[in-house]
């Protein structure tokens, strides 16, 4: 498999969606079990067909975007084998003009830190995904650090979800899984400890908005994406944050497919978010990021 090499033309693009997953392989394997699926698209009223990686490829492409792309390895936890990382970063090397790799690896598994620089060396992933409450970990715990040393020495983003998740909504317990474990708080000592890591907090951190904030505001290797939810839903407070003392820090995300980056787009002018700060968070703070710009 061919070694991704982005080629990205960022000024030809109107935005970079840093949030996308790909949830069904070129095999026809789910990301997630069956039981996983229905519940996340009922949360989400999402039932539309869930594309191929390169039918997202296609769609960003039509809409002169880029998108990160990414599956979520949880295999531990789930009992249920993720999609390929080195496959999605294999995909994205055939559209390295639309698309950007982050890989995933659980961080439960015996060999994960020789998995993440497997991913580095081998494929050339751009960044890494993580979920804590899917993959079933406490991300401020000390035994994890070798992953985000591994990944910090590469010059690599972690993305982290935070907030609640659709991912077992509804299910009995919730299907086990734990909310506090995606607490933006968490990260804060991982921050703190790794210093030249880039972390990003994927989503409006839905209930624990202000702790998201306090964590970007005090640690500067802090970046929020704004995924996930209509902006119509976001909390005035993130709102304020994105358009002052955060916007070189806030990045726009769908969490395409199951929410779009046409509602996601349609559904902005509906805010009071300050016009000035609209190209950093659509395009030009991803691209700093991301290694992307100049």
């Amino acid at each position: 498999m061919s070694r991704y090499e982005p080629a990205v033309d960022v000024s030809a693009l109107t935005a970079i969606d840093v949030h996308v997953h790909i949830e069904i392989d070129d095999h026809g394997h789910s990301s997630l079990p069956d039981d996983l699926t229905a519940a996340a698209a009922k949360y989400f009223s999402a039932d539309g067909p869930r594309p191929d990686l390169e039918s997202v490829a296609a769609y960003y492409r039509e809409r002169s975007m880029a998108a990160v792309v990414f599956t979520v390895d949880a295999e531990t936890a789930l009992g249920h084998p993720p999609v390929s990382s080195s496959e999605i970063a294999a995909g994205a090397a055939r559209n390295n003009d639309v698309l950007i790799p982050f890989g995933s690896v659980d961080p439960r598994r015996p060999d994960a830190v020789d998995r993440v620089r497997r991913l580095i060396e081998d494929d050339g992933v751009r960044g890494f995904k993580f979920h804590p409450t899917v993959q079933g970990f406490d991300p401020s715990e000390e035994r994890w650090y070798p992953i985000y040393a591994a990944i910090q020495e590469a010059g690599l983003p972690a993305l982290f979800h935070t907030g609640q998740t659709g991912i077992g909504a509804g299910l009995p317990g919730g299907r086990g899984f734990r909310l506090a474990l995606s607490n933006p708080m968490l990260l804060d000592g991982v921050a703190a400890d790794f210093p030249d890591l880039q972390i990003i907090m994927a989503h409006p951190s839905v209930p624990w908005q202000d702790e998201a904030l306090s964590v970007a505001t005090h640690k500067h290797n802090t970046w929020i994406d704004l995924s996930g939810w209509s902006p119509k839903y976001f909390p005035e407070s993130l709102v304020r944050a994105a358009g002052s003392y955060l916007s070189d820090r806030v990045l726009f995300g769908s969490d395409f497919p199951l929410l779009t980056p046409d509602r996601w787009m349609r559904d902005l002018e509906r805010i009071d978010l300050k016009p000035a700060a609209l190209p950093g968070i659509l395009k030009d703070n991803a691209a700093r990021i991301l290694g992307l710009a100049g």
